[in-house]
């Protein structure tokens, strides 16, 4: 183990782990140690660089608090989210398609009836969502949770604001023929934090950090696998550039706007049978 060389330092760290006692975690450092040493050898990356890796990634954690999460943010820009999300939600083709979670999602959101209003003083437009929770064989699931956030027509989440309050978020239950609906405002497109590190990567790889409006929504239903989803609003201009690669075609809907200068937008999810369920 002495005299290790630029091409022999790989074995030997992976000697050093060949005992770890997790099997999962020793098949998971095994390849992040080739790959990781693979990737310096190729790049042939100096020590300054290392350095400013380290440092960009200090920033990363410093930056990090319970209302910013810049880790997510990084991990969304680079697309590996989205490809966590892709390797582990295969469904059948009937099911609504998962995408990511994002950064502003909060436990404990606000209960609502059916019907209510939750943008609770959000800036925005007017707008009206409804449509059902089906299962895979279109089975009405009645009772079924519908967390649901967004931001305001400022492009900001309730938790970016100052004073914190819940506004345009809020848990819902489907009712006995599986359908939903509730008020909020329209659905505008934003940029992504883009004043830190995250944003300081993104402008020095010449990437802009908008995402097309969305509404997230996090469904579940017992006997139902989880879904965690975007709604699109079909009119966006940055559905074929979303910073984060979140957007899928079946997730896209039309935002119909009214007399009276609302929305309406109408989305049906299909939820996917637990594995124990089938």
């Amino acid at each position: 183990m002495r005299n290790l060389n630029a091409e022999t330092i790989t074995d030997a760290v992976l000697e050093r782990q060949k005992n770890t006692p997790s099997p999962r975690l020793k098949v998971i450092m095994t390849s992040l140690v080739q790959h990781l040493h693979d990737f310096a050898r190729e790049v042939k990356l100096t020590e300054a660089e290392w350095t400013q890796g380290i440092e960009f990634l200090t920033r990363v954690g410093h930056i990090t608090d319970d209302k910013r999460q810049e880790f997510i943010l990084l991990s969304d820009v680079l697309g590996l989210s989205m490809l966590t999300v892709a390797m582990n939600n295969d469904k059948p083709a009937q099911c609504t398609e998962a995408t990511v979670f994002g950064p502003f999602h909060v436990d404990g959101a606000p209960h609502f009836e059916l019907g209510a209003d939750i943008s609770c003083g959000a800036r925005g437009i007017p707008c009206v969502v409804r449509g059902t929770v089906r299962g895979l064989n279109g089975e009405p699931i009645a009772g079924a949770s519908l967390d649901v956030w967004q931001s305001d027509e400022d492009g900001l989440y309730d938790v970016q604001h100052p004073d914190g309050e819940a506004r345009a978020r809020g848990i819902l239950h489907s009712d006995a023929e599986g359908r939903y609906d509730f008020k909020s405002i329209l659905a505008v497109p934003y940029a992504i934090p883009h004043d830190g590190p995250v944003g300081d990567l993104l402008k020095a790889m010449g990437r802009h950090p908008w995402r097309p409006a969305h509404l997230h929504f996090m469904v579940q239903a017992p006997g139902y696998q989880t879904l965690v989803t975007h709604v699109f609003r079909s009119d966006d201009p940055y559905l074929d550039s979303d910073a984060v690669f979140g957007v899928r075609q079946s997730l896209i809907a039309d935002w119909k706007r009214q007399d009276d200068g609302s929305y309406v937008v109408e989305y049906d999810f299909v939820l996917n049978p637990a594995p124990d369920s089938q």
